[in-house]
């Protein structure tokens, strides 16, 4: 496994600017927004695809350096039936066309959340049972639908341009946000579509990331190194769901927080050992999003973290 990093973090310096900070870190590749809610900071899509001579220095900066694109990332809501839906699934789009012109095969996505009905505007992620009310279950089977029907889709048009990786990220609110479900839409539509394993997102739930790479042998596409931590006495008092805002860590039930910072590094170990015996030898992507310290000293601090724990 190599180490790489989402470049978010960095979205206040210029493209090159950002390739020379993380080359300083002693990290050879970058995971950039190129489509979805991502800042799009570093990689301009539509400009690029628009002018050969961008794209070819916006290559050539890479190549001096010595980088590569880990992914391009893309994450959003298209199934939001309203224009910034259409506009974010046109996004995903020109994302797969941005990924042929540079070589680039592998894309990093979120499944997206329908609205509950065909009148319905507003997502809704259903996470209790379907039994009762009685509107539930059919809303539930609607979004499945609608779901399976636009990566069908999506998966098609991306073959064809020659990307072989749609790596979905479990997300919550979304209707991929757990191995049962990330299963479920890789059976429905096509073998292309296998999941970025984000371990803070499972662990905010409940659920054992570790257990979840054994289930998800062979479909493993990309990893994001991203720690959460489960905070105690609040989570012990109101349970796991946490509405609250990112930014008030002080009252939130979980965080997300620098590697290290939440689980311990044994256990970031075995994750690794895990995911190696599991077949996966690609990238574990560093996606930084603590609030709690500065961006430098949550950087510094996974990767520290990760360099003494990932399997190479």
């Amino acid at each position: 496994m190599q180490l790489a990093i989402c470049t978010d973090v960095f979205a206040d310096l210029s493209y090159t600017d950002m390739l020379d900070k993380v080359k300083s870190l002693g990290i050879d590749a970058v995971e950039m927004t190129a489509g979805g809610w991502g800042a799009q900071k570093h990689c301009h899509t539509q400009e690029l695809l628009a002018a050969p001579k961008k794209l070819a220095d916006f290559q050539a900066e890479l190549t001096k350096r010595g980088m590569r694109i880990s992914a391009l990332n893309t994450s959003c809501n298209p199934l939001w039936p309203s224009e910034t839906g259409r506009q974010y699934e046109k996004s995903m789009y020109a994302c797969v066309d941005l990924a042929e012109k540079l070589g680039v095969k592998k894309i990093v996505a979120m499944a997206g959340l329908p609205a509950g009905s065909p009148k319905d505007v507003t997502p809704n992620w259903i996470v209790s049972t379907i039994s009762w009310p009685d509107f539930m279950a059919p809303s539930y089977d609607y979004q499945w639908e609608v779901t399976i029907a636009f990566w069908k889709k999506f998966a098609a048009y991306a073959k064809e341009h020659h990307i072989e990786q749609i790596a979905i990220e479990e997300f919550p609110g979304t209707m991929v946000w757990s191995a049962e479900t990330m299963l479920k839409l890789r059976e429905a539509t096509d073998p292309i579509i296998g999941i970025n394993l984000d371990p803070s997102h499972m662990m905010i739930l409940g659920a054992d990331p570790i257990a979840a790479a054994r289930a998800l042998e062979g479909c493993i596409f990309h990893v994001h190194g991203k720690d959460a931590r489960i905070e105690r006495g609040l989570a012990d008092t109101n349970g796991l769901l946490e509405p609250r805002p990112v930014t008030d860590s002080k009252h939130r039930v979980w965080n997300y927080v620098a590697v290290g910072c939440g689980k311990d590094l044994q256990w970031w170990k075995e994750f690794f050992s895990v995911l190696s015996m599991m077949g996966y030898h690609g990238d574990v992507s560093l996606e930084m999003e603590d609030l709690t310290m500065s961006v430098d000293a949550g950087v510094n601090t996974s990767i520290d973290a990760l360099r003494q724990t990932i399997s190479q």
